[in-house]
């Protein structure tokens, strides 16, 4: 019996050296780039780090990414001047890119399609809402006031839950950076995280925090009292950005959301047209497409829906520049 569970041991060990030799052969995982909160209180990564990101179990989507000394995943350094048209664009994961070349990003796109006439700053950090960006904007003044104009990407279901600004902690605690030391040492932990081989387990976690939720309140299914709770949480996301943009500031001149009209509230819709605070509708040109906007496996934008972003602000530049 003793030997029967050392050739046991003995052959475990052995397999999960070739797994991992397996993994890091043919670079299966993904190198996360290291998460800090600055000296200016913004959330963002660690300057100067490349690596490469990995989605799939057969390395379905295989990125470089290249973070520059401000903190940001981008293929230039922010540099913005009197003398030259710099447009920033603020948002999440979806402006961060790291499931695209960072040579290859939304900002890259737009300056062709520009004519290399202007200069693109992607300010995309994972997580951000509208309270991080407006931060950001107040943090970074001196270099936001030469920019000519500041896109800000907005998810009106995600971005407005909070009135105020406090960099999230997760990424920076103990037990993430624990999680992350080890995932980097052991690659092979990090392709099983990748492909989702730990999330029955966190289903699990979060099933029975969502049981005991469920034991204190009793939600009710009536469709009328669901459409109520939907109004109420739209003027609750606009008296949210009704507040930030009053504490932060905003500058109607230079600054422009870009937004999905399908799924962003009419009433916020109506207050951006009647505060004259415009934005950047994309919806059609994703409605419009015969071509899918997403990747197969995350709800990231593809290449093509990277394209269109790109295409829905070329022309409103384009055409604010003729007016």
């Amino acid at each position: 019996m003793k030997i029967l569970f050392g050739k046991i041991i003995l052959y475990s060990i052995l397999l999960f050296i070739a797994l991992e030799l397996i993994v890091r052969v043919f670079h299966l995982y993904s190198e996360y780039p290291t998460f800090i909160i600055n000296d200016k209180n913004v959330k963002t990564y660690a300057p100067n780090q490349d690596g490469y990101y990995t989605t799939g179990n057969r390395r379905m989507n295989f990125a470089q990414y290249h973070i520059n000394k401000t903190g940001f995943n981008s293929y230039r350094e922010f540099t913005p001047s009197e003398n030259e048209t710099d447009i920033a664009i603020i948002g999440d994961s979806f402006i961060e890119g790291l499931h695209q070349n960072y040579n290859n990003s939304i900002g890259k796109k737009l300056e062709h399609k520009l004519n290399d006439s202007v200069n693109v700053f992607e300010y995309g950090h994972s997580g951000y809402d509208f309270a991080d960006q407006l931060h950001l904007i107040s943090a970074y003044k001196e270099k936001f006031q030469l920019i000519d104009k500041t896109i800000i990407y907005l998810k009106f279901e995600n971005d407005l839950k909070r009135d105020f600004y406090e960099p999230d902690q997760y990424w920076v605690d103990s037990q993430y950076f624990l999680t992350r030391r080890i995932a980097k040492k052991i690659k092979l932990i990090n392709y099983a995280e990748n492909i989702g081989l730990f999330e029955p387990l966190r289903d699990l976690k979060r099933n029975a925090v969502a049981f005991i939720k469920q034991e204190k309140t009793t939600p009710s299914t009536n469709l009328e009292d669901t459409q109520k709770k939907s109004k109420d949480l739209d003027n609750v996301y606009l008296n949210n950005f009704k507040k930030l943009i009053t504490e932060f500031g905003f500058d109607k001149d230079k600054t422009v959301l870009l937004l999905d009209s399908r799924a962003t509230s009419d009433a916020f819709l109506n207050f951006c047209k009647n505060q004259n605070i415009k934005y950047i509708d994309f919806a059609a040109y994703f409605e419009n497409s015969s071509t899918p906007t997403t990747l197969i496996y995350d709800m990231h934008w593809n290449n093509h829906g990277r394209e269109l972003i790109a295409n829905a602000i070329a022309d409103y530049i384009k055409k604010e520049q003729q007016n």
